[in-house]
Protein backbone atom coordinates (compact mmCIF):
# COMPACT_ATOMS: atom_id res chain seq x y z
CA UNK A 1 0.00 0.00 0.00
CA UNK A 2 2.79 2.54 0.73
CA UNK A 3 4.37 1.25 -2.61
CA UNK A 4 1.33 2.37 -4.46
CA UNK A 5 0.94 5.77 -2.66
CA UNK A 6 4.68 6.64 -3.80
CA UNK A 7 3.75 5.75 -7.32
CA UNK A 8 1.09 7.88 -7.48
CA UNK A 9 3.16 10.78 -6.03
CA UNK A 10 6.18 10.49 -8.59
CA UNK A 11 3.36 9.50 -11.17
CA UNK A 12 1.85 13.24 -10.29
CA UNK A 13 5.50 14.94 -10.17
CA UNK A 14 6.14 13.56 -14.07
CA UNK A 15 2.83 14.91 -15.14
CA UNK A 16 3.69 18.55 -13.66
CA UNK A 17 7.46 18.34 -15.12
CA UNK A 18 5.80 17.07 -18.55
CA UNK A 19 6.29 19.78 -21.11
CA UNK A 20 3.18 20.77 -23.28
CA UNK A 21 2.44 18.24 -26.24
CA UNK A 22 1.85 21.21 -28.81
CA UNK A 23 5.50 22.21 -28.39
CA UNK A 24 7.29 21.98 -31.34
CA UNK A 25 10.46 23.18 -32.56
CA UNK A 26 11.12 23.64 -35.91
CA UNK A 27 14.23 23.92 -38.47
CA UNK A 28 14.04 27.71 -39.32
CA UNK A 29 14.79 28.03 -43.66
CA UNK A 30 17.12 30.44 -44.91
CA UNK A 31 15.37 33.81 -45.81
CA UNK A 32 14.88 34.66 -49.78
CA UNK A 33 17.43 37.52 -50.73
CA UNK A 34 14.67 38.99 -52.88
CA UNK A 35 13.00 39.82 -49.53
CA UNK A 36 15.92 41.84 -48.54
CA UNK A 37 15.29 44.33 -51.08
CA UNK A 38 13.62 47.14 -49.14
CA UNK A 39 10.92 48.20 -51.14
CA UNK A 40 7.66 49.78 -50.74
CA UNK A 41 4.80 47.39 -50.28
CA UNK A 42 0.67 47.08 -49.69
CA UNK A 43 0.98 47.56 -45.54
CA UNK A 44 3.72 49.51 -45.23
CA UNK A 45 3.20 52.82 -43.74
CA UNK A 46 5.71 55.73 -45.19
CA UNK A 47 6.46 58.64 -43.15
CA UNK A 48 7.20 61.84 -45.07
CA UNK A 49 8.90 64.75 -44.00
CA UNK A 50 8.81 68.16 -45.98
CA UNK A 51 11.18 70.34 -44.08
CA UNK A 52 9.17 73.83 -43.68
CA UNK A 53 5.88 72.31 -44.97
CA UNK A 54 4.11 70.23 -42.17
CA UNK A 55 0.99 70.20 -44.18
CA UNK A 56 2.73 67.72 -46.66
CA UNK A 57 4.23 65.85 -43.92
CA UNK A 58 2.67 62.98 -41.89
CA UNK A 59 2.47 59.03 -42.58
CA UNK A 60 0.89 57.67 -45.69
CA UNK A 61 -0.20 53.83 -45.85
CA UNK A 62 -0.13 52.19 -49.13
CA UNK A 63 -3.20 50.07 -49.77
CA UNK A 64 -4.02 46.48 -51.47
CA UNK A 65 -3.36 48.29 -54.91
CA UNK A 66 0.39 49.49 -54.30
CA UNK A 67 -0.79 53.21 -54.43
CA UNK A 68 0.23 55.98 -51.89
CA UNK A 69 -2.62 59.21 -51.67
CA UNK A 70 0.08 62.09 -50.95
CA UNK A 71 -1.74 65.68 -50.71
CA UNK A 72 -1.74 67.88 -53.68
CA UNK A 73 0.28 64.89 -55.76
CA UNK A 74 -2.83 62.33 -55.21
CA UNK A 75 -2.13 58.48 -56.24
CA UNK A 76 1.36 57.32 -56.63
CA UNK A 77 1.33 53.95 -57.58
CA UNK A 78 4.93 52.30 -55.68
CA UNK A 79 4.82 48.61 -57.05
CA UNK A 80 8.14 47.26 -57.59
CA UNK A 81 9.53 51.07 -56.48
CA UNK A 82 12.21 51.79 -53.68
CA UNK A 83 12.18 53.95 -51.56
CA UNK A 84 14.93 55.80 -53.08
CA UNK A 85 12.87 55.98 -55.97
CA UNK A 86 9.94 57.59 -53.87
CA UNK A 87 11.36 60.05 -52.42
CA UNK A 88 13.09 61.29 -55.48
CA UNK A 89 9.46 61.19 -57.12
CA UNK A 90 7.79 63.15 -54.12
CA UNK A 91 10.43 65.29 -54.19
CA UNK A 92 10.19 65.86 -58.40
CA UNK A 93 6.29 65.89 -57.75
CA UNK A 94 7.36 69.40 -54.69
CA UNK A 95 9.77 70.64 -57.20
CA UNK A 96 6.60 72.17 -59.35
CA UNK A 97 5.93 73.98 -56.16
CA UNK A 98 8.74 75.60 -54.73
CA UNK A 99 12.04 75.89 -54.96
CA UNK A 100 14.81 72.86 -53.51
CA UNK A 101 11.98 70.91 -51.42
CA UNK A 102 13.98 68.60 -48.60
CA UNK A 103 12.45 65.70 -48.44
CA UNK A 104 12.91 62.48 -46.12
CA UNK A 105 11.03 59.31 -46.49
CA UNK A 106 11.01 56.52 -44.21
CA UNK A 107 9.17 53.28 -44.60
CA UNK A 108 7.71 51.82 -41.88
CA UNK A 109 6.53 47.91 -41.53
CA UNK A 110 3.01 47.37 -39.76
CA UNK A 111 4.24 44.05 -37.65
CA UNK A 112 1.88 42.15 -35.10
CA UNK A 113 4.26 40.91 -31.81
CA UNK A 114 2.54 38.28 -29.92
CA UNK A 115 2.97 36.09 -27.55
CA UNK A 116 4.66 36.33 -24.52
CA UNK A 117 5.28 39.81 -24.70
CA UNK A 118 3.60 43.00 -21.89
CA UNK A 119 1.80 44.76 -24.68
CA UNK A 120 1.21 42.70 -27.70
CA UNK A 121 -0.34 44.41 -30.73
CA UNK A 122 0.02 45.63 -33.82
CA UNK A 123 3.08 48.35 -34.56
CA UNK A 124 4.00 50.83 -37.30
CA UNK A 125 8.54 49.82 -36.72
CA UNK A 126 11.37 51.13 -38.57
CA UNK A 127 12.93 48.53 -40.88
CA UNK A 128 16.44 49.69 -39.33
CA UNK A 129 15.49 48.14 -36.19
CA UNK A 130 16.11 45.03 -34.80
CA UNK A 131 13.82 42.17 -33.56
CA UNK A 132 14.51 42.90 -29.44
CA UNK A 133 14.20 46.72 -30.37
CA UNK A 134 10.64 45.53 -31.37
CA UNK A 135 9.95 43.54 -28.95
CA UNK A 136 11.02 46.26 -26.47
CA UNK A 137 8.27 48.37 -28.06
CA UNK A 138 6.00 45.67 -27.17
CA UNK A 139 7.02 46.41 -23.55
CA UNK A 140 9.59 43.56 -23.53
CA UNK A 141 9.44 39.88 -23.01
CA UNK A 142 7.78 38.17 -19.91
CA UNK A 143 9.61 36.52 -17.63
CA UNK A 144 7.48 32.93 -19.41
CA UNK A 145 8.96 33.76 -22.48
CA UNK A 146 11.69 31.54 -24.45
CA UNK A 147 13.48 34.33 -26.28
CA UNK A 148 15.47 31.21 -28.17
CA UNK A 149 12.93 30.36 -29.96
CA UNK A 150 11.22 33.80 -31.74
CA UNK A 151 9.15 32.96 -34.49
CA UNK A 152 8.20 34.93 -37.26
CA UNK A 153 5.01 34.27 -38.93
CA UNK A 154 3.95 35.07 -42.40
CA UNK A 155 0.64 34.13 -44.73
CA UNK A 156 0.03 31.24 -41.44
CA UNK A 157 3.41 29.35 -41.51
CA UNK A 158 5.42 29.62 -38.61
CA UNK A 159 9.37 30.57 -39.34
CA UNK A 160 11.55 30.31 -36.56
CA UNK A 161 14.28 32.88 -36.85
CA UNK A 162 17.47 31.15 -37.61
CA UNK A 163 20.23 33.51 -35.59
CA UNK A 164 21.30 33.13 -32.13
CA UNK A 165 20.03 36.18 -29.28
CA UNK A 166 23.38 37.68 -30.21
CA UNK A 167 23.11 37.53 -33.59
CA UNK A 168 19.37 38.52 -33.21
CA UNK A 169 20.09 41.69 -31.09
CA UNK A 170 22.14 42.83 -34.31
CA UNK A 171 20.33 42.09 -37.15
CA UNK A 172 17.64 45.04 -38.61
CA UNK A 173 14.51 43.91 -39.95
CA UNK A 174 15.78 44.42 -43.33
CA UNK A 175 17.93 42.30 -43.52
CA UNK A 176 16.12 39.02 -41.32
CA UNK A 177 13.59 39.72 -44.53
CA UNK A 178 10.47 40.65 -42.18
CA UNK A 179 7.75 42.96 -43.81
CA UNK A 180 4.08 44.51 -43.16
CA UNK A 181 1.52 41.75 -42.11
CA UNK A 182 4.79 39.65 -40.16
CA UNK A 183 3.88 38.77 -37.00
CA UNK A 184 6.20 38.18 -34.30
CA UNK A 185 5.85 35.51 -31.22
CA UNK A 186 7.42 35.24 -28.51
CA UNK A 187 6.96 31.33 -27.11
CA UNK A 188 6.23 30.30 -23.68
CA UNK A 189 8.66 28.62 -22.35
CA UNK A 190 8.42 24.71 -22.02
CA UNK A 191 8.70 24.82 -18.65
CA UNK A 192 7.73 28.05 -16.59
CA UNK A 193 9.36 28.96 -13.08
CA UNK A 194 5.97 28.63 -11.53
CA UNK A 195 5.83 24.86 -12.91
CA UNK A 196 9.32 24.18 -11.44
CA UNK A 197 8.53 25.95 -8.47
CA UNK A 198 5.67 23.01 -8.56
CA UNK A 199 7.58 20.26 -9.68
CA UNK A 200 10.40 21.18 -7.05
CA UNK A 201 7.36 21.10 -3.93
CA UNK A 202 6.53 18.04 -5.86
CA UNK A 203 9.63 16.28 -5.72
CA UNK A 204 10.27 17.32 -2.18
CA UNK A 205 7.02 15.80 -0.58
CA UNK A 206 8.21 12.51 -2.90
CA UNK A 207 11.51 12.35 -1.14
CA UNK A 208 9.87 13.32 2.28
CA UNK A 209 6.97 10.73 1.50
CA UNK A 210 9.91 7.72 0.80
CA UNK A 211 11.96 8.42 4.08
CA UNK A 212 8.52 8.40 6.17
CA UNK A 213 8.16 5.11 4.52
CA UNK A 214 11.06 3.17 5.03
Amino acid sequence: MKRLALLLVAAAALAVLAPPAHTQNLTPPSVPDSLRVLAVRPGDVVKILVWGHEDLSGEFPVDENFDLFYPIVGAINVRQMTVTQLRERINHELEQLFQRPFVVVVPLFRVAVLGEVFRPSLYSVDPTMTVFDVIAEAGGPTRDANQRQIQLVRGGETIPVALNASALGRATLRELGIRSGDHIVLPRKRITLQELSLGLQVATLVLTLYSVMR
